[in-house]
Order: C-alpha cells, then structure tokens, then sequence
C-alpha cells in the first residue's frame, strides 16, 4: 500500500455506508427543516454527488489496476456519503427520505448536471470528467462553508477534505496520462475533448441563486478559480483547453442527457422491483 493510500484511510476513516452517521452534518441546525429553495439547491448538489457516486462504483473490479478497485470505490462511497446527507436535508422539507429521493423519483425531477451523467467510456473519459467534477466540487464546498444555512455549511466542511482528495487523484492521473504513451495521451485529449462541453452548465446562475441568496453559492463566482486550477494542470500536462461550443445542458430544470434514463433504471430498479425490501 503506498503513502497515498495511507492518507486516503486517514480522510476517510471506516467507509462503511451502513453504520454513516448524518448527525454530524446536521449538528448546530436545532433539525430545521429546509425551505422549498433550500430543498431545491441541496437537491442540485446531491444529485450530482448521487450519479456521480452511481458511475464510479461501475469501476469496481474493471479498473486498470487493484489500487484503482479501491481508490474510485471509496470515491464513490465519499460522494454517496455526500449525497445522503443532501438529499437527507432536502427531504426534511416535504418529509420523503433519502431513499425515497434516490430511488423513487422520475427522471424529470432529478436536478443533476450534464457533466456527471456522461457515460464513463473509458478509463481516460472517466478521468477527465472526474477531473472537472472535483475540481468544481472544491471550488463549491469551499465557498459553501460560509453558507447562511447552517447545515449546506457543516455538509460542505465535512465534504470538502473528501473532495480535496478526490482532485488529486484525478490530478494524478491526468498528468500520468498526459505524459504516458502516445496511446494514453491520445485518449486524454480525446476524452478532455468529450467532456469539456458540460463544464459551461456547472456556472450558470439559474433564478433559484437569486431567491437564496446569502444559503447559496453563485455558481458564475466559481468559474474563475476552477479555470485557474485547470489552466495549471494542462500547462503542466502539455494540454490545450478545448474551445467547443457549450452544450444545451438543463439538468438543473430537470432536461437530461440521452444517457441519463439507462443509468437512472440501473440503479433504481432493485427498490422499484422489491419496495420496502430489506437485506
């Protein structure tokens, strides 16, 4: 096991999902249950945290190497730590459970972003949307800590030493396949090429920002610290910034990619097909 991964267990502790307690979280709140606004943004950043966990758990026991195994499945179990306390908040308005927000939701009421519905494709494509994710993710929670909502702030501390692990290693990764063989380096620059149209959807200040004011985080006033960070890490991997148009994304209206409807039925089908099921 190497030095990294002896960091990455002091981060994240006992990953077990079962025994995940969300009182953290919500400690300092007196258990105020969130306004329609608020419920709507937790929804925006718990989705999002919900597919992407849902994409990289698909890596488990496919990854190029072992170390890879475990290194995207505790990702994936962070982010769905993430995504329960989120969608945990959010339910609090209406009474539905995390469960019920996970599972028994159509897809038009889902509010996830393009980027993190795009498939995984291969192991390059995955990185580069891994990549941009967590480089937004920390812009976001390190903003949000300041949240005049007292739960969005202690989710987003306790969520962004997570999220700082999680863009280092896609760091990493970008730089190992940017300077690897001519094949890898083909692969990244295809697959930064792919993904890059869905960044544009992450920044955009939809109606709902004005309404919350102070409880949000205005998605345009994090543009300039995540091209800072991207600019660094393509300087230093020899890459260039892809100029494409960006896409027509509307998650956050609930208008999904093409891909979105698969991945939706692959992880809701078991509670959909056996509701109430325990095991």
């Amino acid at each position: 096991m190497s030095a990294h991964d002896d960091i990455h267990d002091d981060i994240h502790g006992d990953v077990s999902v079962d025994e995940l307690v969300l009182s953290a979280e919500l400690a300092g709140t007196g258990a105020v249950a969130a306004s329609a606004d608020v419920a709507e943004y937790a929804l925006w950043l718990g989705d999002d945290a919900l597919i992407l966990s849902q994409q990289l758990g698909a890596w488990i026991s496919r990854a190029p190497e072992l170390e890879e195994d475990v290194a995207l499945g505790n990702i994936a179990l962070d982010l769905l730590g993430h995504a329960r306390s989120l969608l945990h908040y959010a339910g609090s308005y209406d009474g539905r459970s995390e469960d019920d927000l996970a599972y028994f939701r159509d897809e038009p009421e889902f509010r996830s972003s393009w980027l993190v519905e795009q498939p995984n494709g291969d192991f390059a494509q995955t990185i580069a949307r891994q990549f941009f994710a967590s480089t937004y993710m920390f812009e976001l929670y390190s903003a949000l800590r300041s949240s005049s909502d007292e739960t969005l702030a202690a989710i987003a501390e306790k969520a962004l030493k997570e999220v700082d692990y999680h863009r280092d290693h896609a760091v990493q990764w970008m730089l190992r396949l940017a300077g690897g063989t001519e094949e890898s380096r083909r692969r990244i620059i295809r697959a930064v090429g792919d993904v890059h149209p869905y960044v544009a959807e992450l920044f955009r200040d939809e109606p709902l920002i004005d309404r919350l004011g102070d409880a949000a985080v205005r998605p345009s006033a994090l543009r300039d610290g995540f091209d800072r960070i991207v600019d660094t890490v393509f300087a230093e991997a020899e890459l260039e910034v892809p100029s494409t148009a960006a896409s027509s994304a509307g998650g956050r209206r609930g208008a999904h990619s093409t891909p979105f409807g698969h991945l939706l039925a692959e992880m809701q089908v078991l509670a959909r097909r056996h509701p109430g099921a325990t095991w």
